[in-house]
């Protein structure tokens, strides 16, 4: 068993710079970046630059020839997720990907597959799932304190939250808008605290209202004039053992909160708000709501990759799955489909986690 992880990391925008790589700093002695690719050479040098890493390419098969890597951490933009996935695996690298798993279910299929192939683990940056309220709620959740949870509410909204920078605005790159990229995270957050049920039917509406528009931009100034994905996107998910989710995810909508990130869990025994944690439960004739009165701290990017780390080192799965990936894909993209169509659309494939 290797006491230090090569790591490689595919992709040196944004969130390598500011999430994966400072906090596998935090890991100490446990990883060594040996290599960044990224097709901007120039990018590329810059964060090898700040982050003394001693090798540069501009392709990750260039890498993979070169350089002896465990693990990679995938972040370019969602189109580019499947290949650069199925050649670390190949390459016989642990995989940490960027959310959402890729563009469609037939590539997040074959993911899992080529990871249960070449025995490595691969796992999703759904970094929600470290955050200390979801923790905790998962352990009321184990407990039965909520009962059989049949109602739960997603939020992803944003005020005027369309990035001014990247390519989230660029449907061909990102297969879509806020529902792939923030609505998935508290998609995904609902589902693990639910245990990933089993799908039946999504129904879906998009909306491209505002980001077509020049307005206000909280988050930058995006180009409207090239505004090609959807600026809201609604929903609802029923599942097999009969509970339902509502989802509602917006890059931009006039509503009150600047951002807001939310998941409510609603069942017999009991419910919660995810942010801030709070559980409205009955006893003993009374209404009483339960607020922790102590978290800890530690960053959600921050346990995400220690973990993913020590489970490259262990052999253990981190507690996003392959297989929870193709489900999630098919709820997105089944989503999309729904809108299209403007009618519900069935998910017949289940798949075992």
């Amino acid at each position: 068993m290797a006491k230090t992880l090569r790591v490689g990391i595919i992709g040196a925008g944004g969130i390598a710079r500011g999430a994966h790589l400072p906090n596998y700093l935090k890991c100490g002695d446990k990883v060594k970046i040996v290599a960044v690719a990224d097709v901007v050479q120039e990018t590329a040098n810059k964060l090898a630059e700040d982050f003394d890493i001693p090798h540069v390419f501009m392709s990750y098969e260039e890498m993979f020839e070169n350089v002896e890597i465990d693990a990679v951490s995938i972040c370019v933009p969602n189109k580019f997720h499947y290949n650069a996935t199925i050649t670390a695996l190949r390459a016989g690298c642990h995989v940490l990907c960027e959310k959402p798993p890729a563009m469609s279910v037939n590539e997040a299929e074959e993911m899992r597959k080529e990871a249960e192939k070449a025995g490595k683990i691969l796992t999703y940056g759904f970094h929600f799932r470290h955050a200390p309220q979801v923790e905790a709620l998962k352990r009321f959740v184990e407990a039965g304190e909520l009962g059989d949870i049949y109602a739960t509410r997603v939020t992803a909204m944003r005020r005027r939250g369309i990035p001014g920078w990247g390519v989230f605005t660029n449907k061909e790159l990102q297969g879509g808008g806020p529902l792939i990229d923030i609505g998935v995270h508290m998609l995904d957050t609902a589902l693990y605290l639910m245990g990933y049920p089993e799908v039946d039917t999504v129904f879906g509406v998009t909306y491209q209202k505002l980001g077509t528009k020049q307005g206000v931009g909280l988050m930058g100034q995006w180009d409207y004039e090239n505004f090609s994905v959807e600026d809201m996107a609604r929903g609802m998910i029923t599942f097999k053992n009969g509970s339902s989710l509502i989802l509602e995810s917006a890059f931009a909508a006039n509503v009150e909160k600047a951002d807001e990130m939310n998941v409510s869990l609603m069942g017999d025994r009991g419910g919660a708000e995810l942010f801030p944690l709070t559980l409205f439960q009955e006893k003993h004739g009374t209404l009483v709501d339960i607020t922790p009165v102590h978290l800890p701290k530690k960053g959600f990017h921050e346990l995400e990759l220690e973990r993913f780390v020590n489970a490259c080192l262990d052999g253990t799965q981190p507690i996003s799955t392959p297989e929870q990936g193709v489900i999630i894909q098919q709820i997105i993209n089944g989503l999309y489909e729904s809108a299209e169509k403007g009618e519900a659309v069935k998910v017949s494939e289940s798949v075992e986690i």
